[in-house]
């Protein structure tokens, strides 16, 4: 299966203290329900709160658990002596944070020991512009929770256990939470990978950055993140196709947007003009993003609409069903009993400026989906 590499030129404001072989971070995917409907309910309750978010809307966040995030975590070590923990990789958000001791009655329950400033030699705290002696507070809010605490700086760890292949980084400015809502499946908190000047990507400096995402039903395998020159992609049939720059202020400034052009079911190019993803240069609305915490592909209704008449005109001996309430999904085929084989499916292929990214057949309930590879030069 073909690969598509994104590129595009960002500066940036620091150093990767790495060397120039870069560094390697290994991602587990974070969810523990293979059901379709779960993962759509949350990647529609993420969807809701970001599009809170640009309208300048108070977002408020869900705090019951959930049990299908959807999401790849990542291990990385903070501090002096370094202490290693979980953390969500979120191309979605900027903010890196993680719990600190002493914290509140409002922090979730993490797998890993919490992180206290006060024990840890290189920790020093960020103090606001506008009073130099006062701490600087932070709240962040995301599509299905919250976090707040305080801004603090801090030597970062990344890669294996072996001294020889890890990356120690200091001076990484970070959020110490101590309270946030619940709960945050497996991590200790979530790593911003996004286009603002407080992710990790921009901290570090780090030019580029790659991940091999594995299929959303394999709870084996492990993913991997790559940063710095180790992220080059050269294998034959990788394509690349630009990013488009938001002219909106964050958080809309932070997304990844890419330049679709079209979609094509098998060997037939669907009805959709260019403009159905175009991104509004003076509002900065529409357009489409690449978010590594969203499991399914989402696009407008007028596209939408193409793709499921065409899907319609290629099945025509099984009778139809609308699974939204179940699933969120309002075409779904009934098989005639759970033993049934079903149809065969044509490729899928969406048409990016420069690139085309083939996702196999299109799905159905029984189909792993594709492992994804991607790889981001800001």
């Amino acid at each position: 299966m073909g690969s598509l590499a994104v590129l595009i030129s960002l500066v940036v404001c620091a150093t990767l203290a790495s060397g120039a072989a870069g560094a390697r971070v290994e991602l587990t995917r974070a969810h523990s329900s293979r059901l379709v409907g779960d993962a759509l309910r949350r990647d529609m309750e993420r969807h809701a709160g970001r599009r809170l978010a640009a309208s300048g809307a108070t977002v408020s966040a869900p705090t019951r658990k959930d049990t299908a995030m959807g999401e790849y975590l990542m291990t990385l070590a903070i501090g002096t002596p370094p202490l290693s923990y979980p953390a969500i990789a979120d191309t979605g958000s900027d903010l890196i944070w993680t719990q600190c001791a002493p914290c509140s009655d409002q922090c979730f329950q993490q797998p890993t020991p919490l992180y206290n400033p006060a024990s840890s030699t290189t920790f020093s705290p960020v103090t606001c512009d506008t009073t130099p002696s006062k701490l600087c507070p932070y709240n962040q809010t995301y599509g299905l929770g919250w976090t707040a605490g305080i801004l603090g700086l801090e030597t970062f760890t990344f890669g294996s256990s072996s001294p020889a292949n890890q990356a120690r980084v200091p001076g990484i400015a970070f959020g110490c939470s101590n309270a946030s809502s619940d709960d945050w499946n497996g991590s200790a908190g979530l790593v911003g990978l996004g286009r603002g000047s407080l992710s990790l990507v921009s901290q570090l400096g780090a030019g580029r950055f790659s991940y091999c995402l594995t299929p959303f039903q394999d709870t084996n395998s492990t993913s991997t993140l790559l940063l710095g020159s180790s992220a080059m992609l050269n294998n034959a049939g990788v394509g690349s196709t630009p990013f488009v720059a938001n002219p909106i202020m964050a958080p809309m400034s932070t997304y990844y947007y890419l330049n679709l052009t079209g979609i094509s079911l098998g060997t037939k190019a669907l009805s959709i003009s260019s403009n159905t993803f175009a991104l509004n240069d003076t509002d900065g609305t529409g357009g489409i993003i690449i978010d590594s915490g969203t499991t399914f592909t989402y696009i407008v209704d007028a596209a939408y609409q193409q793709v499921r008449a065409a899907v319609l005109s290629l099945v025509t001996t099984l009778p139809t069903t609308d699974a939204s309430a179940e699933t969120g999904l309002d075409l779904c085929f009934v098989l005639p009993s759970s033993t049934s084989v079903p149809p065969a499916m044509p490729s899928m292929t969406l048409h990016f400026d420069g690139a085309d990214m083939c996702h196999g057949r299109v799905a159905t309930k029984r189909l792993k989906s594709p492992l994804v590879l991607y790889q981001v030069e800001v």
